[in-house]
Formats: structure tokens, sequence, C-alpha cells
């Protein structure tokens, strides 16, 4: 069994649920407290142990680059007015030489489209995926543990409430294993009163490189666009896939109520914020009435 070592992130999206904010900042970039959606997605990543991070990219998204980069003036202000702890914490979050790569998606032709652009990258081992806009502390760790025991392919689940199984990427569950089970089938935002279980799938993804052969073909699913779902469900008619019910919560901040609601819990967790934003967060809704 090889291990997971290279993380693709499919950063082209245009992010136009947030415009106008994202005219010309892309959405990856906006913070969650103080630090970018995709810095914190990449930390999730490195905690667990991927060496590689793979950023498929479009146009306007230099700034990934840049961030993931040495800032040389910055650091050198920051040393010369002694702001040593704001020094330190860019050097630990710095990547090494050689841990990241850039390539382009050159049209908006769906997930399936943005993962296959990485292959050449990737190579021939298995990967992960995570999706940018999902913020799911622990996650990526909990699924390396769910690959050690079953190996295969592996996909994060979550439950939702059956009357909104209509809007997500649905699994079927067949025998199942504490926190895991095998995968029986898939089916993308299937009709109301339809859907096999209520797991969602989540953004967060261990694949096998046979998926690059299937995506190869283009074929166009929902929307016109190459959807990753559509090459999974190809892909397990020869390799066993597995879901984790991931012991979390996902905030979802390509909307904006998910994007406000992982601003609040995630300064929640900081005791250097949680008191004052309590205090204030009170004031608020005494205000609302």
């Amino acid at each position: 069994m090889k291990p997971i070592r290279k993380a693709v992130l499919p950063v082209a999206g245009l992010g136009t649920r947030f415009l106008p904010a994202t005219k010309a900042v892309p959405k990856e970039m906006l913070t969650v407290v103080d630090r970018p959606v995709v810095q914190h997605v990449v930390d999730e990543a490195r905690e667990a142990g991927i060496e590689h991070f793979i950023f498929v990219t479009g146009r306007g998204k230099a700034v990934i680059e840049d961030h993931f980069d040495i800032a040389f003036e910055l650091d050198h202000t920051l040393q010369e007015r002694g702001k040593t702890a704001a020094y330190e914490d860019l050097k630990r979050d710095l990547p090494k030489a050689g841990q990241t790569s850039f390539t382009r998606q050159q049209a908006p032709l769906g997930l399936g489209h943005a993962v296959w652009c990485a292959r050449e990258i990737v190579g021939d081992e298995p990967f992960a995926v995570l999706l940018p806009d999902m913020l799911s502390r622990g996650c990526m760790q909990q699924m390396l543990a769910t690959y050690a025991q079953h190996g295969g392919n592996v996909i994060a689940v979550e439950e939702v409430a059956p009357e909104e199984t209509h809007q997500y990427g649905i699994v079927s569950v067949g025998e199942t294993y504490g926190e895991s089970f095998q995968i029986t089938g898939m089916v993308e935002k299937p009709k109301q009163g339809t859907a096999p279980s209520n797991y969602i799938i989540s953004g967060r993804y261990i694949l096998q490189p046979e998926i690059f052969g299937i995506l190869e073909h283009g074929k166009k699913g929902a929307g016109g666009e190459i959807q990753l779902t559509d090459a999974m469900i190809d892909l397990m008619e020869t390799q066993d896939f597995f879901g984790l019910r991931f012991d979390g919560r996902t905030y979802d901040t390509g909307s904006k109520l998910g994007f406000l609601t992982a601003n609040l819990a995630y300064a929640l967790e900081r005791p250097d914020l949680a008191g004052p934003l309590r205090i204030e967060i009170a004031k608020l809704l005494k205000d609302q009435g």
C-alpha cells in the first residue's frame, strides 16, 4: 500500500457568490479570523503528514502562489522592527522548497477536470483531494487512518437532514467497520425522496491514480461539466471505496453563512478572542431584540 504524500487543492473557482469581495481577491484568500481559508486547508493536510501540495489555479490566482512563498521585504521589516513572533509564525507556515506545485486549469470545466490537470505532478501514486471551500479541521488525519485500515479509495462523509439530500452528492452504505463503511454506490443530487442515504460527500478524498484514466475521456455530467463523482462511480466498478464518518464539523466557506459561522467558530477557539467575542455577540443579540 503506497503512502499518501501529495494533495491536490483545486483553487481555480471564480467565487461569484462573494462578489464584489472576490473581484480582485481570490475567494481562497478570504480570511477566517487571521488566516486565509486556503492556509487553514493546507494546515489540515500538513498536520496529517502530507508532504507535497499541488494547487490547480486559474487566472487571477497568482496571489495564492505568492502567499506560499518567501516575502523578503516583509520578513526584513518584521525583523528590523522586532516583531519576532509574527516573523516566526510566517516561517512556520511556509512550506519547504519543492513542497508546492502550481498548474493551470485553463477553462472552468468542472472539479473532475481540475483534478485531471494535476495528473503529471501526482504521477502513479494515490493522492488526496481537499476542496478549499470546506474547512474540516482534523478530517484528513482521520481519513489517512481509514486508508491505512482499508486501502482503496476513501471519501469523507457527513450526515444531513433527509430533506436536504437533493442538494449534495450522496453515497450508499454497505458493510460497516466502526466509523467507516463500504460505499456501494453514489448519486449526484438525487431527487427528493430517492436518496440511498443521508450521507453527503463533504469535500475530502483519497483517490487511486487510475481515476486519471477515467477523467481523461472528459465525459460531461451535471451542468455540462466533467464531474469527479461520475469518474468515481466508474472507478467503483474495479476498485473499493470506503466512506469515513468525519468526527467533527465542516464549514462551507463558499457560502456566506458558512463563512461567517467558520469565523465565529474559529475565533471562539482562540483564548485571546473568545471572551471578548462572546461579550460582543451578546451585545449584538440584545440590540437585535
